[in-house]
């Protein structure tokens, strides 16, 4: 029996199927990068305390990951090669970031249409970056506002450390929790100094008060 024709029929499907992940691929992995690029975006107008511009930057990710997601439609092999995880992270990053600052409820990995491992992972760099945040409040002697990041800082690593999975299944939470343990250690010491100091400051000034009278 001639096979020649069987196995240029079944070379032409392979092409066909493998074109369209091809196709689906690079639509996706665009759209991931420039979704990534947004986020990062979001998350320097955060630290600026520029909310509003980092809400709209962060609706811009959002489109670019709904057009990530419908070009993988029914591409589930595509769909988990890394790079949509990566940028569905950041996603969670963005939003989380923005919601700890700002102080307000932060969302769920539900409504912002993410994978609960990218949602960790985007939780856990959001409270590192709030490193930056507690201390730019110290310089400005807003000492209550950098207690009230620590805290969230602590309770994000309090909550962390509790998923107690392989990271086949987090996405490598377990790095980026001792990641996030390190930048939490540093603040904390940052953050006791700066009170200490500030304590002092107002023990001398009484005193000399005092004296002055």
């Amino acid at each position: 029996m001639d096979h020649s024709g069987q196995i240029s029929a079944a070379g032409e499907s392979a092409h066909d199927v493998l074109e369209v992940k091809h196709q689906a691929r690079e639509t996706t992995l665009l759209a991931a990068r420039r979704a990534i690029r947004s986020c990062g975006t979001a998350i320097r107008a955060v630290h600026r305390r520029e909310f509003h511009e980092a809400l709209e930057l962060i609706a811009v990710a959002a489109a670019y990951l709904a057009e990530a997601d419908a070009a993988l439609e029914g591409h589930p092999d595509v769909r988990y090669a890394g790079f949509v995880h990566d940028a569905k992270k950041e996603f969670a990053e963005a939003n989380l970031t923005l919601a700890f600052v700002a102080g307000n409820p932060i969302p769920t990995a539900a409504e912002l249409g993410v994978e609960v491992q990218a949602y960790l992972n985007g939780m856990a760099e959001a409270a590192s970056e709030l490193r930056r945040q507690v201390l730019d409040c110290l310089r400005r002697n807003e000492n209550e506002e950098a207690e009230r990041l620590l805290a969230v800082m602590d309770d994000v690593y309090g909550l962390l450390i509790t998923i107690d999975y392989p990271d086949a299944l987090t996405g490598g939470l377990r790095r980026t929790t001792d990641a996030l343990r390190a930048v939490l250690e540093r603040t904390r010491g940052d953050v006791t100094t700066a009170l200490v100091a500030s304590r002092l400051q107002q023990v001398v000034e009484q005193r000399m008060s005092t004296d002055d009278s």
